[in-house]
């Protein structure tokens, strides 16, 4: 299914709030969405949620033969998928070129940088070592895709331990969880991707854009960092020309949010560790609010109805006077008002009258009608009786047929049938 363009009043609105400092979310230039993270029951699996944009990870390994080129590494792999549940947009088994774009730009970002170390990986060098696999599937899509995956990427790595081993001779053991406590990876530093969104040719810059800005936008340039400042790979998309200065302020921007993002990691991250050691409920059913299964859950926001009466007549009283009658709020119930009784309903009210008008005009009696079909003073009249009666026809003479009133006569003439078997016709 193609996306559905935004038409033009759509995109004015846009283009025009954002040249008031206005963002359709109620946010500022520079703020980031709220961001969430809930572990599931296995290590290595998380779901990352930033706004109502929301992307599953989960960690895997096996042992593997290494790459002849590098014996003494293990090998790390990113797999992002785009499925029709978050957006209509996308089709099942088919790459498109913005999936192609997004892997390879975690890639970039999460294996070229270094963050994790992959000799620590090698179990047996040239013949055994780990596999990992990071599966991120995006289950809801609303903008900015590549900051979540990159988020959940990197903290379903930290919360992964992988199995431990032993080897006797060429033969390797593998431990289960039971038998021996699984072992975290090595990682030396959390890279996280910070998108930036140009509006008019770099006139406008936004942090986090969501999906409607990012069909608005002229140009994207995305900034991985991590929390010391170090640049782990830059992207700039949409053909646009930024200046040296556009770029470094940007980088500044970066580091700031990338500092508050590897902060709010490493808390959930101590969190649930602390929760796993203790013996508490942890899990996604434990995360969601009320035991509901709900995709975004909007918290009850309380309304304070108290002395509403008093507030409007204040206001009515300082007010212009008017002749129009304005009627007083009614609470019913805490938190809950209505002004007036409303308007009537009048959905379909009108196709109504005119079938009842139909159904009127349906039922008048019309007069009978006589069907003469021939001037033959030899005539044979049959009146038919409605279904039911114990007389279904008779016959009369001509001379009751103005007596008459509500019933179809029909009049045959005898003559008629000869016609018929001699092929004559009427």
């Amino acid at each position: 299914m193609r996306e559905i363009p935004l038409s033009n009043c759509e995109r004015q609105f846009i283009l025009q709030a954002l040249a008031e400092k206005q963002r359709l979310d109620g946010r500022q230039t520079y703020d980031y969405r709220n961001i969430k993270i809930t572990f599931g029951t296995e290590y290595g699996c998380c779901i990352v949620e930033l706004g109502k944009t929301r992307v599953l990870a989960q960690v895997s390994c096996e042992l593997v033969t290494p790459k002849l080129s590098r014996p003494t590494e293990g090998i790390i792999f990113f797999n992002l998928e785009l499925s029709p549940m978050a957006s209509p947009t996308f089709e099942p088994g088919r790459q498109s070129e913005l999936l192609v774009k997004l892997n390879r730009l975690l890639e970039r970002c999460l294996r070229n940088s270094k963050c994790i170390d992959t000799e620590s990986l090698c179990v047996v060098a040239g013949a055994k070592v780990w596999q990992i696999r990071v599966d991120l599937h995006l289950l809801n899509h609303d903008g900015n895709i590549i900051d979540v995956a990159s988020i959940a990427a990197i903290v379903a790595l930290s919360h992964f331990k992988r199995p431990d081993v032993s080897i006797q001779g060429e033969e390797v053991t593998v431990y289960s969880p039971e038998e021996r406590d699984p072992i975290p990876l090595s990682i030396h530093h959390m890279p996280i991707a910070v998108s930036f969104a140009f509006f008019q040719q770099g006139t406008y810059l936004l942090v986090d854009p969501i999906e409607h800005e990012e069909r608005v936008m002229d140009g994207l340039l995305v900034i991985a960092m991590n929390k010391h400042r170090e640049l782990c790979t830059i992207q700039s998309s949409g053909g646009i020309m930024l200046l040296k200065d556009q770029v470094l302020r940007c980088t500044k921007i970066a580091g700031v949010k990338v500092a508050e993002i590897t902060e709010l990691m490493q808390k959930a991250l101590e969190n649930d560790k602390k929760v796993r050691k203790e013996g508490g409920k942890f899990g996604f059913a434990e995360s969601i609010p009320n035991k509901r299964i709900t995709a975004f859950k909007l918290d009850e926001t309380p309304v304070d109805t108290d002395g509403v009466e008093e507030q409007v007549e204040e206001i009515v009283s300082k007010a212009e006077p008017s002749t129009l009658h304005i009627p007083k709020p009614i609470v019913r119930a805490p938190g809950t008002g209505q002004i007036g009784e409303g308007i009537q309903n009048e959905w379909m009210i009108d196709d109504l009258e005119e079938e009842e008008e139909d159904d009127e005009e349906d039922i008048v009696p019309e007069p009978a009608e006589v069907i003469q079909l021939s001037d033959s003073e030899e005539e044979e009249i049959i009146i038919l009786e409605p279904e039911g009666t114990e007389k279904k026809g008779r016959k009369i003479n001509s001379e009751e047929i103005p007596q008459i009133s509500t019933r179809k006569i029909v009049q045959k003439n005898k003559n008629t049938k000869k016609q018929k078997k001699k092929g004559g016709q009427l």
